[in-house]
């Protein structure tokens, strides 16, 4: 059986003079990765990584990140890359988690383990930039030999990816992904979305998400050239697509928000290498579809998934146009169904937990088996959203289950409540959550930001809410930010908001 490697190293055989990566103004073709990633391979082989070792790295979106990732899945190594920005001790629990026994890292991140109290790995160190005492120095692989390693007992079944889940509520949960994971979730999406090698394809994601390794992968199997993006802003996404001739990208809904605020501002760009657009990560609005529709010229997909399952749902909006509140009917390789709390299936148009069976499922919590056993009934991982499946199997996202509000016994899903609050057209964004009280056990609460140069106050809110929603629904609790905490993904994380407002609100 084939490798992830093999396919790599065969397609470079084919196309060794394509341009396989572009990143930050810098180049890399086939051939010349191939060597890399060969190079790699031997100088961990030779500085005393084995089989089946974890490699923890504080990962940035570069050539030579994806280089590691090819080289960790020819040797059966497993890679857990990591936000570099999070605080050392985070870093710390999620390495252990994932029995992590080397490190790669830059310079500037021993100096802050250094200044931290350290952070002690069993096996070998690697700086990638400079010398640092103490650490092998990544150049060093570039006088390796460029002839691959072989190491037979590779199979595809071991982990090449430890991911971490958001973490919100704290305990972050290591998601496994195998080789065979990433291979078969990469052919999935080349299936679906019709991508071909001649199709250069965006990752604007950071590459310690699966999202962006996915990106980066799709391309080096089938000869394709991946352009990844070192930092997102709007403009720099729109400046790279244009220039570099982007066919084909998955960006999360906050920086398709950012894009079309751009688009729909007088600094237009022309863009018209795109062929298909896909949403991930969180909804968009009808009226964000509709102007990135409008002003990319190309196929406007929505997805739903999660880490665990990869995309479990897809739509085109071009081609189901009455159903733009949907994302979309389950692939070729999944199934959905809604279950209520006793675990029985719920009826057409009726909210419970999103749970899917998919060949794309994960290889479960890495050293958490019974976590995730528990989050399966009947081969179905329970995702933990809430959402409803209508006559035509068109799947309704409603929000998470543990972000609920449940007010005097009844259920509030916040995003009935703020998508009644994004009708006010000084509202930037919102969040909707529940607030402790004593007489209801919680009631409905919002945190709004507020479009630059615009104001708005607590009592036109509230008469809007009144015209437009029901009495349970009604936001007793309401609080004007400058910004809404967020993951590096861009979406809300309102485990944290009570905390966010007591700094940055009066209560």
């Amino acid at each position: 059986m084939k490798r992830l490697a093999d396919f790599f190293y065969e397609t470079a055989a084919l196309y060794p003079d394509q341009t396989a990566i572009w990143c930050d103004n810098e180049t890399i073709t086939y051939k010349e990765l191939a060597d890399l990633v060969s190079q790699y391979s031997n100088f961990l082989l030779n500085s005393g990584v084995v089989y089946r070792d974890h490699i923890g790295i504080p990962m940035n979106n570069s050539i030579t990140s994806v280089a590691l990732i090819l080289a960790a899945a020819n040797l059966g190594v497993g890679l857990v890359p990591i936000n570099p920005t999070l605080p050392l001790s985070a870093i710390k629990t999620a390495f252990a988690k994932a029995d992590v026994k080397h490190l790669i890292a830059r310079r500037a991140f021993f100096e802050q383990c250094e200044k931290s109290g350290g952070l002690h790995v069993d096996g070998i160190s690697i700086c990638m930039d400079s010398e640092y005492e103490g650490t092998q120095l990544l150049q060093n692989a570039k006088k390796m030999s460029t002839e691959r390693p072989v190491i037979k007992e590779v199979t595809g079944d071991e982990t090449l990816i430890i991911t971490m889940t958001s973490g919100s509520t704290g305990s972050p949960k290591p998601i496994n992904l195998t080789q065979n994971n990433k291979y078969h979730r990469a052919m999935a999406h080349i299936n679906l979305y019709g991508i071909t090698r001649d199709d250069k394809i965006l990752a604007a994601t950071p590459l310690y998400h699966s999202l962006a390794e996915r990106l980066v992968i799709i391309p080096l199997l089938i000869g394709g050239t991946s352009v990844l993006l070192p930092r997102f802003t709007p403009n720099i996404w729109l400046d790279c697509v244009k220039e570099q001739r982007v066919t084909f990208t998955i960006a999360v809904s906050a920086q398709l928000n950012q894009i079309a605020a751009f688009l729909s501002s007088p600094n237009k760009l022309e863009i018209d290498s795109l062929r298909c657009v896909v949403s991930s990560s969180a909804l968009l609005e009808p009226h964000i579809k509709n102007v990135l529709i409008e002003k990319l010229h190309c196929d406007f997909h929505e997805m739903y998934g999660t880490s665990e399952v990869s995309t479990v749902t897809s739509i085109n909006f071009k081609e189901a146009i009455n159903k733009k509140q949907s994302v979309g009917r389950p692939l070729p390789e999944a199934d959905v169904v809604i279950l209520r709390d006793n675990g029985e299936q719920c009826s057409i148009g009726e909210i419970g937990e999103i749970a899917c069976k998919t060949t794309l499922m994960c290889n479960g919590y890495y050293g958490m088996e019974e976590t995730f056993s528990s989050a399966m009934q009947n081969g179905y991982f329970k995702t933990g959203d809430m959402g409803y499946l209508d006559e035509d199997g068109y799947l309704y996202f409603s929000g998470r289950k543990k972000e609920l509000i449940i007010t005097g016994g009844i259920n509030v899903y916040p995003i009935d409540v703020e998508k009644c609050v994004l009708e006010l057209s000084e509202v930037s964004e919102c969040a909707a959550f529940a607030y402790p009280d004593e007489r209801l056990g919680e009631v409905v609460a919002l945190a709004i930001v507020t479009k630059e140069g615009r104001e708005l106050n607590k009592r036109t809110v509230q008469i809007h809410c009144a015209r437009n929603l029901a009495d349970f629904q009604q936001p007793h609790k309401i609080f004007f930010l400058d910004e809404l905490p967020k993951n590096a993904m861009g979406k809300v994380v309102k485990s944290k908001l009570m905390e966010y407002i007591k700094i940055h609100s009066e209560i």
